[in-house]
């Protein structure tokens, strides 16, 4: 972790897992992102300190995330997002690396733009999405949108990185930290620089504590910044991405990619 960031952290109340559930589960919410590099976070950071806890399981409070993306052969779930269509679905698997566990995600908009996110805990997860995992991503679409999904599912990019998790102290509100991206497609390994954020808040109505914060030492969010968008567009796996450019641009990411 950049030692900047890891010095103003130090200084939060620590948070437990199932305090975070109990004051802000936020599978239903609204989100905004921001790429930031640490000096110019810092001093958000440091306002948020008052106001955030911050999750420690076992004395961590950085936690390794890995992520593999599934995509039907017309890469629906990027071109979806892409085109900004009201309906998109991303499907996951998400390990918990730290904790030795992992979840099929499946990430929907509803009609308000809300993020819906379902999981299903998975015990065996080397092996893949089983019929099991078919069916419950089948069910979440169907039951949001009223018709199936209905696409062959296949791995397409995994991604690893660090976060960081803060729960507002008057709860109802939550913001991921991430950092450390490692990008991996097709033979092509993309890297973020350490020092290089991506910020998520995550409240009701979307203009939460954090977001006023942010607002008010001007950082605004960077739209389109879906980190699955960002690393198909950035390993080369698309051929069209000019809608992630910003993002792309802020995490220094343009330059062609090159194969391991």
């Amino acid at each position: 972790m950049d030692p900047i960031i890891k010095t103003v952290l130090d200084g939060f109340t620590p948070l437990s897992l199932d305090e975070l559930n109990s004051k802000a589960a936020m599978l239903e919410r609204l989100d905004n992102k921001y790429i930031l590099p640490a000096s110019r976070f810092r001093p958000a950071l440091e306002a948020f300190s008052e106001l955030f806890d911050v999750l420690e399981i076992d004395g961590k409070r950085a936690f390794t995330y890995a992520t593999t993306y599934f995509d039907d052969p017309g890469l629906h779930g990027y071109y979806d997002h892409h085109q900004g269509r009201r309906k998109r679905c991303k499907v996951r698997v998400r390990d918990y690396v730290d904790a030795g566990f992992s979840y099929l995600e499946v990430k929907l908009k509803d009609k308000r733009q809300v993020t819906v996110k379902k999981r299903l805990k998975l015990a065996e997860p080397e092996n893949g999405l089983d019929q099991g995992a078919l069916d419950f991503v089948e069910t979440c679409h169907s039951d949001l949108y009223a018709r199936p999904f209905a696409k062959p599912l296949a791995p397409v990019i995994g991604m690893q990185y660090e976060r960081i998790t803060l729960v507002a102290k008057a709860g109802g509100e939550r913001m991921t930290i991430d950092t450390a991206l490692r990008f991996e497609a097709a033979n092509v390994t993309r890297i973020v620089r350490p020092d290089m954020f991506i910020i998520e808040t995550k409240s009701k109505l979307g203009n939460g504590i954090a977001d006023k914060i942010l607002r008010a030492m001007h950082m605004h969010p960077t739209k389109r910044c879906s980190k699955y968008c960002i690393g198909m567009a950035a390993t080369g796996q698309v051929a069209r991405r000019n809608r992630f450019l910003p993002a792309l641009r802020r995490l220094n990411l343009l330059t062609p990619a090159h194969g391991t």
